[in-house]
């Protein structure tokens, strides 16, 4: 299984069907089902002091070190002035929850699936595989 992990609370914004979009540095292409872990990471100061962040948290509580959920990872948008003027102006949420900064890449998330019960996992940078 394909496993991207995530600081909180994005791994938890993604579950929750709040986010759909995960901004990253760094394009991929791969396509397909994409399984969200969230990292065993605290959440940085800077996260948890945005209260416009953290007002999209839905969950009590995170699951540090588990896999939640899976998803369709459907595409990889490199992001131009257009893009993020688009997403600024049309899908605030999605703006708050990422970093919509040209020559980033955006990666479409479709069908998020909420795991009955997460996997205890150590997580990876980048796309990293679980068996």
């Amino acid at each position: 299984m394909k496993v991207l992990s995530l600081t909180e609370p994005y791994a938890t914004l993604i579950k929750d069907g709040i986010k759909s979009i995960e901004t990253r540095s760094w394009k991929t292409n791969y396509r397909g089902k994409l399984y969200i872990h969230a990292s065993s990471t605290k959440i940085p100061k800077e996260y948890s002091n945005n209260k416009e962040l953290m007002s999209l948290v839905k969950s009590e509580s995170f699951s540090h070190g588990h896999i939640i959920c899976s998803c369709q990872l459907e595409d990889c948008i490199p992001m131009t002035e257009e893009f993020v003027l688009d997403i600024k102006r049309n899908m605030k949420t999605e703006y708050v929850t990422g970093d919509y900064s040209k020559g980033r890449y955006a990666w479409i998330l479709k069908d998020i699936e909420i795991l009955d019960k997460p996997i205890k996992a150590k997580g990876h940078l980048g796309i990293w595989n679980l068996d």
